[in-house]
């Protein structure tokens, strides 16, 4: 256990009650990320039996003050008034396989616009009420529209931009809105991607790929603000941890446009659920700005994703950036006064917790390398002293590893000894999709349990009841309604989708009882003979889960986070060549964040 002087104690106690009461005033409103929605099983890949549910390259609006978001192949899209809480929408008319890398935009609060063929070609559909799902298409057949995003200008002129290559460049034409939005004009080529001198576009996990160099260009994306254009872009592929969304910023829709110097703008390599691109950038009623992207799983499938929201900025220079640190963290939800999105301190309290469940089938810890190998270890069967069967792969952090159980019933449990023992906030429960047979949208999924607390292990509280719930939560955020100090967590099955009970992972967060770690020193940095390269080296605190490495192209603009746990040495290939940089590294445990170590500058 952790001792806390008095001192310490008093700090502790004053922080917690700033935040409850900052919690009081935005009624608890949380999410954490990947989003908690019902996210449609997949029709592709079916022929291979591969069954699992994934959502990916997001086209959220606000219409008429509320928000609906498309989703690849999920055959329908989501309704919400808040921007956390959403509601699936069946429509009335849809394609066959549902969309693939939608588009949609808003016309003046009078007409949804909306395209997205799996086939690359078809009509725009077009409504004006979403909510009730009735579509109208458009006479015109428009080509090309793979990845595309239709944005219309406040003249009405309108433009389709689209591309999804690892060698041609992101296009864009000219449409007429009022001509069934027939092809006018001549396409331009506006950017591509430039390998050589932007380290985080390199192909591969990690960006490394031991034979392929170019990475994809696809996603395109585009946001007015202050006059100018924001052409966002995603790189360098949708299975991997470094996914992300970068920008280039023109005076008018069809550029001339010019690489953003502190690109990439949405960015989220590390931590638990990785990935941060294929987006779309949505206004608030309020005027904050939010980037919905996609995130890796990638455990049965390289195209098994998931979602996530940031909050997203205009500096005084006009750049264009997300705040993705502690990204699948708690963050304040969409009605918070001043911290809308931003990371709300609860911390991590499950990391290496010890684990038993009620049975085994199967345990699997993967790793991905590149895109071709993927390393898949099927784990012995282990017990304790007690004889209880243990399982490791659901408290590491790593969503590609997984746990399932011999049967879908109530006799199915799993309980965490935690590290130690914390007030506990709120929960997250990834559920992992193991032979599920199922392979398109299913109406009526649901997942069914119960979780209790104990401080001792004998004694316990119940403190969330979905034994009959109809909630289809594949991803499950659970914020309690008061906060319990606890040492363990029993998660108790009833019933989810599929033949067998499987989680990848069970979070717990909260704050410790103990004390934030100790300011990290020894950090050292060395950008290597390639200049997108750079090492990194630092001493290691104790207690400390983790760190997290920050930079950005001043001091005042750290815009980029590296999260990473139980190392004191990082390697980094994301760094463009020739830019100039500046460093700060933090540690964190289940108690808080330390202190910025000091901004270093790196040429």
């Amino acid at each position: 256990m952790f001792s806390c002087n008095n001192e310490n104690k008093k700090e502790i106690d004053e922080k917690s009650n700033e935040k409850e009461v900052s919690e009081t005033v935005v009624n608890q409103q949380t999410y954490c990320n990947p989003l908690d929605i019902d996210y449609t099983y997949m029709v592709y890949n079916s022929s291979r039996n591969q069954s699992y549910r994934s959502g990916a390259d997001p086209a959220v609006i606000e219409f008429k003050g509320e928000y609906y978001m498309f989703v690849t192949r999920s055959f329908g899209y989501w309704h919400s008034t808040d921007l956390v809480n959403w509601n699936f929408i069946k429509p009335k008319q849809w394609f066959f396989e549902g969309s693939n890398a939608p588009t949609a935009f808003n016309y003046k609060d009078s007409l949804v616009y909306f395209a997205g063929d799996p086939a690359g070609y078809g009509s725009i559909l077009y409504t004006d009420n979403p909510k009730e799902g009735n579509w109208t298409p458009t006479a015109s057949i428009s080509n090309n529209i793979q990845d595309s995003e239709l944005f219309i200008d406040d003249d009405g002129k309108s433009y389709l931009f689209w591309g999804s290559s690892n060698v041609h460049p992101i296009r864009v034409k000219m449409l007429n809105k009022d001509d069934r939005f027939l092809e006018v004009g001549e396409r331009k080529e506006l950017i591509n991607l430039n390998e050589e001198e932007h380290g985080w576009e390199r192909f591969g996990e990690n960006n490394f790929h031991p034979t392929l160099k170019e990475g994809y260009m696809e996603g395109a994306s585009m946001t007015k603000h202050n006059g100018k254009y924001y052409l966002q872009y995603a790189a360098p592929g949708t299975q991997f941890n470094v996914y992300a969304d970068g920008v280039y910023i023109g005076d008018t829709p069809t550029g001339l446009f010019t690489y953003m110097k502190n690109n990439p703008m949405s960015f989220k390599p590390g931590g638990f659920t990785n990935g941060a691109g294929h987006g779309i950038t949505v206004k608030q009623t309020n005027g904050q700005y939010w980037h919905f992207a996609t995130m890796a799983l990638a455990s049965n499938a390289q195209w098994e994703r998931r979602l996530c929201m940031f909050p997203t900025y205009f500096d005084d220079d006009g750049l264009m950036y997300s705040t993705t640190d502690y990204g699948d963290y708690p963050r304040f939800g969409a009605n918070h006064p001043t911290k809308a999105g931003q990371h709300n301190g609860w911390m991590l309290l499950s990391y290496k917790g010890d684990v038993t469940v009620s049975s085994s089938l199967k345990q699997v810890m993967k790793f991905m390398s590149n895109d071709d190998e993927v390393e898949v270890n099927e784990l012995p069967l282990r017990k304790n002293e007690d004889g209880q069967i243990t399982s490791k792969v659901l408290t590491d952090e790593n969503p590609k590893t997984f746990w399932v159980a011999e049967a879908n019933n109530d006799k199915q449990w799993m309980t965490i000894e935690m590290k130690n023992a914390g007030s506990i906030k709120a929960l997250q429960l990834n559920f992992h999709d193991y032979e599920s047979g199922i392979y398109t949208r299913v109406e009526g999924l649901k997942h069914r349990f119960t979780i209790e607390t104990s401080k001792d292990g004998t004694t316990w509280q119940t403190v969330v009841d979905r034994s009959k719930s109809e909630k289809d939560a594949p991803n499950a955020y659970i914020v309690l309604d008061q906060p319990v100090t606890a040492k363990y967590v029993r998660y108790n099955n009833i019933e989810v989708p599929g033949n067998n009970f499987a989680m990848s992972e069970i979070r717990v967060f909260g704050l410790g009882l103990g004390n934030k770690p100790e300011q990290v020193s020894g950090f050292k940095i060395k950008r290597e003979t390639d200049r997108r390269d750079a090492s990194f080296s630092w001493q290691p605190v104790e207690g400390a889960q983790g760190y997290n490495i920050r930079w950005g192209i001043a001091k005042d603009k750290l815009y980029q986070s590296w999260q990473v746990y139980d190392t004191d040495s990082h390697f980094m290939r994301c760094l463009d060549r020739d830019t100039p940089y500046y460093f700060t590294i933090e540690a964190f445990n289940e108690n808080g964040i330390s202190a910025l170590s000091d901004i270093q500058y790196i040429k």
